[in-house]
């Protein structure tokens, strides 16, 4: 993950509740204080989009958001998973002791320092709901209406959709990967 990718992912995840990676080396901590192997917490924000056009009018348009994060806690063949939709510091240490409380087991384990880790991106670090704007949208909507018509005079109706998803995952764990 590149540092822009990384600098993004922060602002969308973390940022919003004043969390940085103290906070998230300190609920780890916690995770690993009490006799567990390894822990790792999974951040995600998930935007979605949706457009219909029926007939050449705009007949649905949606927009979705889901957050959270989730806990996991590894102690020896047991794991302990918790979760909360809340991005915040005490949601966090809440899931954090449940998923520990489940886990329960094992050495006293160690949060390493964070490191990062290599490797390349697949996507470029674009927000596609925000690549076209909303009048854009509807406009290729209608274009592509008009396109399939044009096939053939025997088309009577036209359904067409446009959809776009936006995700933001961040990753912190024990061995230090961020």
């Amino acid at each position: 993950m590149t540092d822009n990718s990384l600098d993004k992912v922060r602002a969308l995840l973390l940022a919003p509740s004043g969390l940085d990676e103290h906070d998230l080396q300190s609920v780890l901590d916690q995770l690993m204080g009490h006799a567990v192997d390894s822990a790792d917490l999974y951040f995600q924000l998930s935007r979605h989009e949706a457009w219909v056009l029926e007939d050449g009018i705009v007949k649905e348009g949606s927009h979705n958001i889901e957050q959270g994060v989730g806990v996991r806690a590894i102690s020896g063949e047991k794991t302990g998973f918790a979760y909360s939709d809340e991005i915040m510091l005490p949601a966090l240490t809440e899931a954090a002791q449940a998923a520990r409380a489940m886990a329960h087991r094992g050495r006293q384990g160690q949060v390493q320092s964070w490191s990062k880790r290599s490797g390349h991106n697949l996507y470029l670090p674009v927000d596609p709901l925000q690549s076209l704007t909303a009048e854009d949208k509807i406009a290729l909507l209608q274009k592509v209406d008009a396109y399939a018509r044009k096939l053939d005079p025997r088309v009577k109706q036209v359904i067409v959709s446009l959809v776009g998803v936006d995700e933001a995952i961040l990753i912190a764990a024990s061995d230090g990967t961020l």
